[in-house]
Order: structure tokens, then C-alpha cells, then sequence
């Protein structure tokens, strides 16, 4: 059973996707509004019903896709606004408002799906941390760390390429890229800053002496727990 949102200005009496009541899945609606998306309800799917005002539904869907949106977008149109979907819509779907329930239910599972194993694809879980790619963000025991943009190209390298060793020129060259000036000085600043950061997944970060630094795998009942701040 999935969390439903619903966009649509259409009164009760004409349910935008009739198909939806006869399924277990929970739907929310609101108005499609831009102004209700900012205490619009979490989802698993949005559907935005562009029966009616395909110009309105055309620009909510672009100010969706524009803020991230983490769930799959679904429109719901008549078979003759079929003709106006196009690629620059940002959605993830496109169902007639006459669908059966067999269909509707079919597309929110594979809709889910699809998101589910796009997500996987862009996150890195090793040793204690998370990586996301797709929002340049990072967390080490579910906590958000706060890192620059190279700090987090840094560690990403890292963790994509475990157990390697990488000497300072390397680093440089791949993460830096071939056109910086710098001395390897700067690999070794910047070492020190996302260590710092990891806090007690430090030692992820090794140093292989008179050669680099590599990433350090720990097995899961090896990964360091959080220390617990002594209270004042």
C-alpha cells in the first residue's frame, strides 16, 4: 500500500482518477496550487490532474520537478491531452483519467520501483557512511556531514575506489583535475579537514607512508560507533 498524493482543483464529486477509491492504496489531495506544495503532504507517488488546464498542469509539474522532488510524477490526462505530453513536462508517467484499477495500480507499484532502484543506483553505503550522488550529501552513522564541494568530491573517490592506494599526484590529478595548478600540498589540507569531519570514521582515510593515502573498508560489526558526548 502506498502514500498517494493527489493534485487537483476538481471538486469531490469528480474524482480526477475514479479508479484510485477502489484501490487500499492512502491518497491525500490539494489543491494544484504552487502555493500548497510548500506544506504538501510526503508521498510515494504524485499525481497531478491535468484533465482540465493543461497549461497550469504543464508549469506545476516543472516547478515539481525543479525542487528536487524525491517521488515519481504522474500525470492524468484525457485521451486528447495526450497529444500536448511532451519530454520538458518532467514526469515520470502519463495515465488516462478512465484507467481501470488493475492499471492505476500497476503503474504506482512500477513507478515506486523505478525510483526505488534509481535512488540505490546514487547512493554509496560503506563502513559507516552514506554518499549520495545525486545531492552531492554524505552522512556518517545517519548524520548529515557538512562538507565543501571538493571535500565531498574527495570522499566519494575514496569510497568508490576502496582499499586502493593513491599517491598525492594521483589524487590531484583525479579529483582536482589536470588543469590545477597547485602543489600536492593541498591533497594532504583537505585530508585532514574530511578526517576531521568523520570524526570517529577517521581511520577510513589511511595513510600508506612514503606513498598516500587509501580508503579503509570496515566489515560491519567493525565500523567504530559514535562516541556519546559527555554531558556537562
Amino acid at each position: 500500500m502506498a502514500q498517494l498524493l493527489l493534485l487537483s482543483s476538481a471538486p469531490a464529486s469528480t474524482p480526477p482518477l475514479p479508479a484510485l477509491e477502489l484501490l487500499s492504496h492512502r491518497v491525500r489531495q490539494i489543491a494544484a496550487e504552487p502555493a500548497q506544495l510548500v506544506n504538501a503532504p510526503s508521498a510515494d507517488v504524485i499525481f497531478v490532474d491535468a484533465r482540465v488546464d493543461l497549461v497550469g498542469a504543464k508549469s506545476l509539474c516543472k516547478i515539481l520537478a525543479t525542487t528536487g522532488l524525491d517521488a515519481p510524477l504522474v500525470l492524468i490526462v484525457t485521451e486528447g491531452g495526450l497529444t500536448a505530453v511532451s519530454t520538458d513536462w518532467g514526469i515520470d508517467d502519463v495515465i488516462l483519467f478512465t484507467a481501470g484499477p488493475a492499471e492505476v495500480d500497476a503503474r504506482v507499484r512500477l513507478a515506486v520501483g523505478r525510483r526505488s532502484v534509481e535512488q540505490a543506483s546514487t547512493r554509496i553505503q560503506t563502513s559507516g557512511i552514506t554518499i549520495d550522488e545525486s545531492s552531492y550529501a554524505a552522512k556518517v552513522h545517519g548524520k548529515p556531514l557538512d562538507l565543501t564541494y571538493k571535500e565531498f568530491q574527495l570522499l566519494h573517490f575514496f569510497a568508490t575506489h576502496p582499499s586502493r592506494v593513491f599517491t598525492r599526484e594521483q589524487l590531484l590529478s583525479e579529483v582536482w583535475g589536470y588543469d590545477y595548478f597547485g602543489g600536492t600540498r593541498t591533497v594532504d589540507v583537505h585530508v585532514r579537514r574530511l578526517r576531521a569531519k568523520l570524526g570517529d570514521l577517521e581511520q577510513l582515510i589511511g595513510t600508506v607512508r612514503n606513498v598516500g593515502y587509501r580508503f579503509n573498508v570496515y566489515e560491519d560489526d567493525q565500523v567504530p560507533a559514535p562516541r556519546e558526548r559527555s554531558q556537562v
